[in-house]
């Protein structure tokens, strides 16, 4: 979920100083943008004997501007330095024992992942002391029981990291012993070295090619190599000497009885650098809200207005309301959305994907797809197909813009240290993005327009230029990517007086003659309401061109290949993956996306219906559900979710009483 990084040469390496400290900067600033919340910096001060540590609430860029930080690098840098560019998870980035490096027990490490168990093993382990709310703490309490144990420290490593449930791509350095360890159970790690001089590490393979490329690497003569550390592997360096060992982390042998020749452990000196941005504290994670003393009162705001909406009419083969955009029915009561659908869950055989992915799959075992993963249920099944069925070896992209949740984020950590998959994270300005989402939200509550909604989403749509970006970057071009037919929601636009188009190929797809007439609804609504000309303009404009305008080639959707069972993938999901499911809803759909709940709030409240309303009667038509079920789950499924509202408001800054009854004052159309 992080960017980790670092420089380690032999003490008697040819490098100037300068050319060292480029390298390391230009290394962390490659890894910023999976995460810019905080950062961090360890360097190994041969001169004073001692690790020094100096992280803060900041980007990496920003840190290594940082007076104290570029002094330290200066003075105290000569053979090993390591960081951290943090993407939020477990524990806030404003409390500085929360963020990375961390120390503990004579031991700085920095870890890219999310330890989805870390709870259980604090319990497992209860002669342990937990210190902080960051999940790496437990790693390294483990590693060092173990070492305690007299056990060498790559089988502390090892035996720790079997006991781990997530993700883990994580760099230790030990205060006690000449080591460091570089070790991974998903292949998030990649080294650049000579194997004599230098070795650099970091979380992406096209970092270290950039490095190689613009640095004094590019003038030297030595023969550097780039090499991924595989799944559940790892390397061990003595940082004495600069020798190094590569491990395997399954059925490695487990060494006994260590006897530790370094028996003056190192001091460890840490610094705090403060930020010069504006910080809001901000809730974490959904499943605190509800204990708040405040949550009665506020749920009992929240409207449910069932009576009234079931009065309505509605299609009678599905499940659609009379409210719906451009809807009509015939004197049967059948809507034009049902008498024009084509069946789209009949898909092709995967049989035939997997010839039509075979000139795509590598020779060498290396990484041959990239998929596209949200972290949702058909990303995720997408992904176990492509990795057990076509027995491709892919990356799981991943684009942050600020609206992930913590659930959805363990979820990934769930399945991608399960497979062993890369998973590669693009980490947008996540305060910047959710400024502008609380810039719109609070344009649209003073004229609000159910065809403006879409406004609140756009951020997440550079999820297809930066999927572009990665195709060039890695220089894999096959991707694979599970969107799922039924999830039409043609309703988004029919608001901005988009009507439907019943015969399109794909659920995106919007004709240039719609794409003209939803800029000019969406333009006009900009004009007439002045709040709306604000910093995310240029973010929306960029949404839109990366949305319908980026090509798309050498791709294609998993499911016209594989029939979409809802059964099928949430027994995978919850069986197979141990999903974690939502507090507030019983559904495992839109549960890893912070902005569902508000808009589906919205939608419901005035409209009468909202995405499970279209998504059910889809399912209708492909003869997947009667409708009596379907109306079951609507009626359920469309409740409030008090939690990811408010986690949603509080996230972007807005205060939920005010802002729910804005919404309840809306007129509605039933």
């Amino acid at each position: 979920m992080c960017g980790i990084f670092g420089v380690i040469t032999n003490k008697n390496n040819s490098f100037a100083l300068e050319d060292l400290l480029d390298i390391l900067t230009r290394t962390a600033n490659y890894s910023e943008i999976r995460g810019k919340d905080s950062s961090g910096l360890t360097i190994l001060d041969n001169n004073e004997n001692k690790i020094k540590v100096l992280k803060g609430p900041l980007p990496i860029t920003a840190l290594f501007n940082d007076k104290t930080v570029s002094k330290t690098l200066t003075t105290s840098f000569t053979a090993l330095a390591f960081g951290h560019a943090r993407l939020t998870t477990n524990g806030t980035h404003l409390k500085d024992i929360n963020n990375q490096p961390v120390i503990k027990n004579g031991m700085v490490c920095v870890h890219n992942g999310i330890i989805v168990n870390v709870d259980e093993l604090w319990q497992e382990n209860s002669d342990l002391i937990r210190n902080y709310d960051i999940d790496t703490e437990i790693m390294l309490a483990l590693i060092r029981k173990k070492l305690n144990a007299g056990l060498d420290s790559i089988s502390a490593v090892t035996k720790t990291i079997s006991e781990i449930f997530g993700t883990v791509s994580t760099a230790i350095l030990f205060g006690d012993r000449p080591e460091f360890v570089l070790v991974t159970n998903n292949g998030s790690l990649y080294t650049l070295t000579d194997n004599k001089e230098i070795l650099i590490f970091a979380s992406e393979k096209y970092m270290l090619e950039e490095v190689l490329k613009h640095s004094v690497l590019n003038s030297k003569t030595s023969a550097y190599s780039i090499n991924q550390i595989k799944s559940n592997t790892g390397l061990l360096v003595n940082y004495e000497n600069f020798d190094y060992k590569y491990f395997n982390t399954i059925n490695s042998e487990i060494r006994n009885n260590y006897q530790n020749k370094n028996t003056i452990p190192l001091d460890i000196e840490e610094k705090n650098i403060p930020s010069k941005l504006p910080q809001r504290t901000v809730v974490i994670d959904m499943a605190t809200i509800g204990l708040s003393s405040s949550s009665g009162y506020e749920r009992k705001l929240l409207e449910f207005n069932i009576e009234k909406i079931s009065k309505l009419k509605r299609c009678t083969k599905c499940l659609l309301p009379e409210t719906f955009p451009f809807i009509e029915y015939d004197i049967n009561g059948e809507c034009n959305y049902c008498k024009n659908y084509v069946k789209r869950n009949e898909p092709k055989s995967i049989d035939e994907l997997y010839k039509m992915v075979e000139p795509y799959r590598s020779k060498t075992n290396d990484i041959d797809c990239i998929v596209p993963f949200s972290g949702g249920r058909d990303s995720t099944y997408t992904l176990h197909i492509v990795k057990n069925i076509l027995k491709l070896n892919p990356i799981a992209f991943t684009y942050d813009w600020g609206m992930v949740t913590d659930l959805g984020r363990r979820n990934i950590a769930r399945v991608c240290g399960k497979l062993g998959v890369e998973n590669i994270i693009v980490s947008a300005d996540i305060r910047w993005k959710r400024e502008n989402i609380r810039k719109n939200v609070l344009a649209w509550l003073k004229n609000p327009s159910l065809g403006m909604i879409p406004l609140f989403m756009a951020g997440d749509k550079f999820f297809f230029y930066y999927a572009d970006k990665l195709k060039k970057q890695t220089n894999v071009k096959l991707n694979i990517w599970g969107i799922n037919p039924l999830e039409n929601t043609d309703f988004k636009v029919g608001f901005s007086n988009v009507a439907p188009v019943f015969d399109k190929k794909h659920i995106y797809s919007l004709s240039f003659k719609n794409q003209m007439r939803l800029f000019s609804f969406v333009g006009k609504n900009i004009i007439s309401n002045p709040l709306y000309i604000n910093q995310s303009v240029w973010d929306t404009l960029g949404s839109f061109g990366a949305r319908y305008m980026v090509k798309k080639q050498d791709y294609y959707h998993m499911f016209d290949f594989y029939r979409w069972d809802e059964k099928e993938i949430d027994s995978l999901i919850l069986d197979e993956y141990k999903w974690e499911k939502a507090i507030d809803t019983n559904t495992t759909w839109r549960i890893g996306d912070g902005t569902a709940g508000f808009y589906n709030y919205i939608y419901y409240t005035v409209a009468g219906f909202s995405e499970y309303d279209t998504f059910r009667s889809n399912q209708i038509r492909e003869g997947m559900l009667d409708r009596a079920t379907a109306l079951k789950l609507i009626n359920e499924e469309n409740k409030p979710r008090y939690e990811s509202l408010k986690w949603y408001l509080e996230i972007i800054g807005l205060d939920f009483e005010n802002t729910i009854r804005r919404i309840n004052q809306i007129p509605k159309l039933y």
